[in-house]
């Protein structure tokens, strides 16, 4: 029987592979093969956070040769997680056509939120074409009613944003940085929503309207007083108004 993304939501800490792959391995215990091969793809998931491509990689073959006739939903989890090394190896070219697979795969088995995280990672992996598939992604959320297949319009808009941001177009970023935000504030996490302010704030600044994301930046502070990246932003802030000023400086 598949595992529920719920499930696998309980089971990981993305601040703790290591012991995230423990609790995989207790899930295992009594599961049923293709269950144990679901598992087993997270389980690879966990070794390519920590850095061990190779034993990932291995295990995603046991998870291939788990089950005798696996199921879409399996095969597109292994295509996704294979792509997932191939990026975290600095080859995302090579992930590419894995994704592609595993978005064809999903589409088969019927999961909407399988085939969202490969038209996510694609967006992210395939250069030149982030924003047709980013548009396929928004296009599929708009038949989506699971809350926690709806999560993915934080990943799709944040991703689409960052990617107009850092190619000069700001002013088309903001809008996918607030749609991001408010995707995260219906469907996401605390932290999604933490980053979703973070990130207005951050182009705020890239536009020019530093007191806006100044403001923003001091509400995040006060929220979280350590946060290196709202340091960083408000020292960004902070210089940012030393130049203004000296630019004011008669003669200068």
């Amino acid at each position: 029987m598949p595992i529920s993304q719920t499930q696998l939501d309980a089971l990981w800490d993305f601040s703790d592979p290591a012991a995230t792959i423990d609790r995989f391995r207790e899930a295992m215990e009594g599961a049923d093969a293709e269950s144990r091969a679901e598992l087993t793809t997270q389980v690879a998931r966990a070794w390519g956070l920590i850095g061990n491509f190779d034993e990932a990689d291995a295990e995603l073959t046991v998870a291939e040769d788990e089950v005798d006739e696996p199921s879409e939903n399996l095969l597109a989890r292994i295509a996704l997680e294979r792509g997932r090394l191939r990026v975290a190896e600095g080859k995302p070219a090579d992930a590419v056509p894995l994704f592609t697979l595993a978005a064809r795969h999903a589409a088969a088995g019927g999961s909407q939120y399988l085939a969202l995280d490969a038209l996510h990672m694609l967006a992210l992996a395939d250069t030149g074409h982030e924003e047709e598939w980013a548009a396929e992604g928004f296009s599929m959320l708009g038949t989506v009613t699971d809350p926690r297949t709806l999560r993915w319009a934080v990943a799709l808009h944040n991703n689409l944003a960052w990617h107009l941001h850092d190619s000069g177009r700001p002013e088309d970023a903001m809008p996918h940085f607030q749609q991001a935000l408010a995707a995260a504030e219906q469907y996401g996490t605390t932290d999604q929503r933490f980053i979703g302010r973070w990130a207005i704030g951050r182009c705020l600044r890239t536009l020019g309207r530093t007191d806006e994301a100044r403001q923003i930046q001091e509400g995040l502070a006060a929220e979280r007083p350590h946060d290196t990246f709202v340091q960083e932003e408000l020292a960004a802030l902070g210089a940012a108004a030393t130049t203004e000023q000296a630019g004011d400086t008669p003669g200068e």
